[in-house]
Parts: structure tokens; C-alpha cells; sequence
């Protein structure tokens, strides 16, 4: 029976030529992860930041639960947002999603 099934030898091992490749595998790994992940979540949150910096009385603003207002009062990390006729809620400031364009409130 042993025709059907062929001996298994084993290769010899070529010292240094697998262990270079693996290395390489790892560094084009982070540099993929590097230029398609990391750098443009630093990118984004940079203008997030300033974006929210730039945050002044007057802005019309998204939040990211969806509600759209007219900012009244800034403080430190809070604020004031008028989102009907004599409706304020206060949210912070990081949950700002995006500024809207003057008089978009009134599209609606």
C-alpha cells in the first residue's frame, strides 16, 4: 500500500531568508496602518478641535445627537444652545458635530 502514499522529507532550513521577510511584513503593516488609520483620525480630530475653539454666540450648530440650535451662551467645556422659542439645553461643547451656515435654522 505504500504506492499510493509518497515519503515526507523534510526540507533543510535556510538560515536568515525567513527572518528578514517577517520583519518586513511588520513594518509595511504599520506603515499601511499608519497612512490609512492613524493619520487621518489625527487629521480629524485637529479640526474638530478647532472647529469647536472657533465656537462663538450666534453660530448655528449640529450636535451629534441631532439637535440643531443657535448657541446663547459659551462657557468652558459647556453650553447654550436655543434649539426652539424659548427652548435652551445645555450641551458640551465637544458634542458639537458641525457649524451650520447662517440661516440654515430657518430652511426648516
Amino acid at each position: 500500500m505504500s504506492f499510493f502514499v509518497s515519503d515526507a522529507m523534510a526540507q533543510t532550513p535556510t538560515p536568515g531568508a525567513d527572518g528578514g521577510m517577517s520583519i518586513l511584513f511588520l513594518i509595511g503593516m504599520f506603515v499601511i496602518m499608519y497612512f490609512f488609520l492613524i493619520r487621518p483620525q489625527v487629521k480629524r480630530q485637529k479640526e474638530h478641535k478647532t472647529m469647536v475653539a472657533a465656537l462663538k454666540k450666534g453660530d448655528e450648530i449640529q450636535t451629534m445627537g441631532g439637535l440643531m440650535g443657535k448657541v446663547t451662551e459659551l462657557g468652558e467645556n459647556f453650553m447654550k444652545v436655543e434649539v426652539a422659542d424659548n427652548v435652551v439645553v445645555t450641551v458640551r461643547r465637544t458634542a458639537i458635530e458641525a457649524v451650520m451656515p447662517k440661516g440654515s435654522l430657518k430652511e426648516m
